[in-house]
């Protein structure tokens, strides 16, 4: 039996659902969609982030696990491989991209007075540099190795 919240949930309960929501609408997120809503998606692909999960399969897996778990850490419904796997191919990205400047601008807004124990006088910038793998077969200009593709994606 459950005692409280699971961490995840604890987690989730810190992101502006009604701005999420708002990014939804903008872009027609949830249209005809029956169970696997916008914010489902976006639940999946956290827990994904959070749990270092790298495939759609590893992801499926993992839910499944926690089946009886899921609504209590704020899934709807059932996730299923190709269910997700057609969420990222036909959800507009921009949806994700507006609520990540969203939650990057709340971030800015709470830690703008925090001392980090370093004095600096100018901003600072960091700076990840990251490897995403790619199919070789949908991605020929993408070649990395003989037989894999890659993309090197600069984050700031």
């Amino acid at each position: 039996m459950n005692q409280g919240q699971y961490i995840f949930s604890q987690i989730m309960d810190f992101l502006l659902k009604k701005k999420f929501a708002r990014c939804v609408n903008l872009y027609n997120g949830n249209h005809r969609m029956r169970s696997f809503s916008c914010f489902d998606q976006f639940l999946c692909m956290a827990f994904a982030q959070l749990t270092y999960r790298e495939s759609l399969r590893y992801i499926e897996c993992c839910l499944r696990a926690l089946q009886k778990k899921l609504y209590h850490m704020c899934f709807k419904g059932k996730v299923s491989r190709s269910t997700l796997a057609d969420a990222n191919e036909n959800r507009d990205w921009r949806i994700y991209c507006d609520f990540a400047q969203i939650l990057i601008q709340e971030a800015r807004r709470l830690y703008a007075d925090d001392d980090f124990g370093l004095e600096l006088k100018e901003t600072v910038y960091a700076l990840d540099a990251s490897t995403i793998d790619l199919c070789l077969s949908v991605f020929p200009w993408a070649r990395f190795r003989q037989s894999k593709a890659a993309i090197k994606l600069h984050t700031c």
